[in-house]
C-alpha cells in the first residue's frame, strides 16, 4: 500500500514540476503578483512608523506628551488644525527638519489632511532621529469627524 502510495505521489510530484517548465512565465507572474500583494503587510510590521486612530492619538498626547506635526500647506493649516501641533509642511520638512531636534525623545504623531501625505513624510523623520512614529488614520477629517477640538487662524 506504501508502495502504490509513493508511485501517485511522484506521479503527481512528477507533473507538477513538467507544469512548472513548460509555463514557467505563467508561474513567476503568478508568483511576483502574489508577493506584492504580500509585501505590504511586512513593510507596515518592519517599518517604525504605526497608524493610530483619534483616541490612541488623544491618550498619547495626554500621557506620553506627544508632539503633533501638522505636515499640510499653509493654506489648509489656516482653515483649522489639532491643538499645539507644529507645522511644517511636507513639501519643507527636509529643510526645515532641525526645528523638531528638540522633540526627539518624544513620540510623534504626523497628520495631514486625510491622512495619505503623512506616511510619505516617514524616512525623512526616521533620519531626523525619531523612533516612535505615528500617522494620524484619517489625517485631520477623522479627527474633526470626532468632535475634537480644533484651532483656528
Amino acid at each position: 500500500m506504501i508502495d502504490l502510495f509513493s508511485y501517485y505521489v511522484l506521479a503527481d510530484v512528477s507533473e507538477a514540476l513538467q507544469f512548472v517548465v513548460n509555463n514557467w512565465m505563467l508561474v513567476a507572474v503568478a508568483a511576483i503578483s502574489g508577493a506584492m500583494l504580500i509585501w505590504p503587510l511586512f513593510q507596515r510590521r518592519l517599518s517604525p512608523v504605526r497608524d493610530i486612530g483619534v483616541q490612541g492619538a488623544t491618550q498619547l498626547i495626554n500621557r506620553n506628551d506627544a508632539v503633533i506635526l501638522d505636515l499640510r500647506e499653509t493654506q489648509e493649516y489656516e482653515g483649522g488644525r489639532v491643538p499645539n501641533a507644529v507645522h511644517i509642511p511636507l513639501s519643507q520638512l527636509t529643510s526645515r527638519g532641525q526645528e523638531l531636534a528638540k522633540f526627539v525623545g518624544r513620540p510623534l504623531i504626523a497628520y495631514c489632511e486625510r491622512g495619505n501625505r503623512s506616511r510619505t513624510a516617514a524616512s525623512a523623520l526616521t533620519k531626523l532621529g525619531f523612533s516612535e512614529i505615528f500617522v494620524l488614520h484619517g489625517g485631520l477629517r477623522a479627527w474633526a469627524d470626532a468632535g475634537m477640538p480644533l484651532e483656528k487662524g
